[in-house]
């Protein structure tokens, strides 16, 4: 080609120059252009597979969170059930006192869903999420301390120490076997219902159970520690019911019904 253009040049082929010139504008012309629209494809690609990762996330978050609000409403009926047995509003047996203090205790950590958001924050690339709705509920959902507040909350109250350190370690081994936690598999959302609340018998003695029973009676912060975990539950279930219910609950609850 340059050969041509000086072999033009010398001829003073002003046609011919002119000619070769917008052959090799017009071939770097699409050259660029092919190579933007491999770019733009590729990038489309990737922002269409991350989109479609984030959105898997976010359904396993929702139901995470609607795991939260079913589980905990199941505690704070148990904290409330033990307030009462043991403040002689509602008597209960004391195996039932037992296994209802025993359940206040407890707390749901959901693993949350946040791998593909995480990468994309840390690359940078958060911008490939070209859903503005998208984008802006997982920011939401994983930047919002509320989801992860509750099961803080639970984990380090201080009815679940004090029941910890009261009751007799043998005793609380076979409530957590026979009345614990039951297993639900993620997006089971039937089997949110009675992960905590459900008939169970300990199998305990009688003397064992009357002796934790006892022990619960005669503990002075017994009913104030209960009555202080019904308040933090309650607050931490309002605001995942109501003060959340718009930004958070309400679009992860959509986006989990659309079709994948």
């Amino acid at each position: 080609m340059l050969r041509h253009v000086i072999s033009h040049l010398r001829r003073q082929d002003w046609a011919a120059v002119c000619i070769e010139l917008v052959v090799v504008v017009i071939g770097v012309f699409i050259g660029m252009q092919v190579s933007n629209w491999n770019e733009d494809r590729e990038t489309n690609q990737k922002a269409a597979v991350f989109t479609q990762r984030l959105k898997a996330d976010l359904r396993e978050e929702a139901w995470g969170y609607e795991m939260q609000i079913g589980y905990f409403d199941e505690a704070l009926d148990s904290a409330k059930q033990a307030t009462d047995a043991l403040t002689g509003k509602t008597p209960l047996s004391s195996e039932a006192l037992l296994i209802a203090a025993y359940r206040a205790t407890q707390f749901n950590g959901n693993t949350r869903r946040r791998a593909t958001y995480d990468e994309l924050i840390s690359t940078g690339e958060i911008g490939l999420i070209h859903d503005a709705a998208l984008r802006d509920l997982a920011m939401r959902d994983y930047t919002d301390p509320v989801i992860d507040q509750i099961t803080q909350d639970g984990q380090h109250s201080e009815y679940r120490k004090e029941f910890r350190m009261a009751i007799p370690y043998d005793v609380q081994l076979v409530l957590a076997d026979k009345c614990g936690d039951r297993v639900v598999p993620v997006g089971n959302y039937e089997g949110i219902a009675h992960v905590l609340d459900y008939p169970c018998v300990t199998g305990l003695s009688p003397a064992a159970i009357e002796a934790a029973d006892a022990i619960l009676r005669k503990n002075p912060r017994i009913v104030p520690l209960l009555q202080l975990r019904i308040s933090d539950i309650g607050t931490d279930l309002g605001n995942l019911t109501v003060y959340y219910a718009s930004t958070i609950r309400e679009p992860l609850h959509r986006l989990a019904q659309e079709k994948p």
